[in-house]
């Protein structure tokens, strides 16, 4: 999960649960096990942001969060958009909070 808790940036809180997707993450071993000889051309990383404004996410951007692989990025409806706090100085167009759920798939190709 990634959250923007200013600006209500949605591709922010995207980027945020991307990487923490992938900071949890270890392919330790694919390489040895599976004979992985070239990690951008055997591997497809997918990813799936459930978001409540998808036609605004940035594919391109989140892109750059993924180390490895042919990248897929799809944004569907759903996240959360709560209310916060509104202060103008840190970049808010309103008092909502975005978050943004991420589901990252590797796949060997």
């Amino acid at each position: 999960m990634g959250v923007d808790f200013h600006g209500q940036d949605v591709n922010r809180a995207a980027e945020k649960a991307v990487l923490d997707a992938v900071s949890r993450s270890c392919l330790c071993g694919l390489q040895e096990v599976l004979n992985i000889e070239d990690f951008k051309e055997q591997v497809a990383v997918n990813v799936t942001l459930s978001v409540s404004r998808p036609d605004e996410i940035d594919p391109e951007r989140i892109k750059k969060c993924l180390p490895i692989g042919k990248k897929k990025v799809t944004a569907v409806k759903g996240g959360l958009q709560v209310p916060g706090l509104f202060i103008p100085e840190f970049g808010d167009k309103d008092n909502s909070i975005e978050a943004v759920l991420a589901c990252v798939e590797v796949e060997i190709i």
